[in-house]
């Protein structure tokens, strides 16, 4: 079901900045996700194309996209307002190139995160809910809740897909953390699976197994939003 290849976008950001995109749109798609990177790696890296191809194969189409200290090359992320402004404007391209498509948006680690502020700060226009591939509570080995706090002012379903070995987010804290948001928020734990869903040998599994698990599980919640 996948498409022949993903197809180059330019999305303007601001009035002297754009930024990159791809999107990749399978032949019966039933939703299109709005997919951000994390803050180490690209929208090109075999990761995400890896995380698009898979979810092309499920039915949903893809926008990744990056954020501005990625496409020129830096390693310092871009302070929080131009990512939300990055986030804002990817999700408009979204619209724009998948506008028959129900549109959710989230990402990876810090994308995500930068997805959650953005929608905290003024609903994206058309999005139904947000998915968090790897969502970064905290610091690895600073434990705290402190990045969670903007998620009470989410008012749309969220789907979090965490390894329960994740450093960045210790289950001790982020269980709770979904329960106090109620029925908007679900958690679907990845068994062994660390921040990156790697997964030692010693657990009987391959890290395309939890891919697999994480993407289809993404897949029937977007189908549950859309009842």
């Amino acid at each position: 079901m996948t498409a022949a290849a993903a197809e180059p976008v330019s999305i303007a950001v601001g009035e002297s900045l754009t930024v990159s995109g791809l999107y990749l749109r399978p032949t019966q798609a039933t939703a299109c996700y709005v997919l951000s990177h994390g803050a180490g790696a690209g929208m090109t890296h075999a990761s995400m194309a890896t995380l698009a191809n898979g979810l092309a194969d499920l039915g949903v189409a893809t926008l990744r996209y990056q954020f501005p200290y990625m496409e020129r090359g830096s390693k310092r992320p871009d302070p929080p307002p131009l990512c939300h402004a990055t986030v804002r404007a990817a999700v408009s391209m979204a619209a724009q190139v998948a506008g028959d498509l129900p549109l959710i948006a989230g990402g990876r680690s810090f994308g995500g995160r930068m997805t959650s502020q953005a929608q905290a700060l003024a609903p994206l226009p058309g999005v139904r809910g947000l998915a968090f591939l790897a969502f970064p509570l905290h610091p690895a080995g600073k434990p705290s809740i402190e990045r969670a706090a903007h998620l009470a002012d989410v008012r749309i379903p969220m789907l979090f897909l965490q390894g329960t070995r994740d450093e960045l987010a210790t289950l001790d804290l982020l269980q709770p953390v979904v329960t106090g948001l109620g029925t908007r928020a679900t958690l679907k734990l990845l068994a062994d699976a660390d921040h990156s869903f790697h997964v030692p040998a010693r657990s009987g599994r391959k890290d395309a197994d939890v891919r697999d698990e994480a993407l289809r599980t993404l897949v029937a919640w977007t189908q549950h939003l859309q009842q």
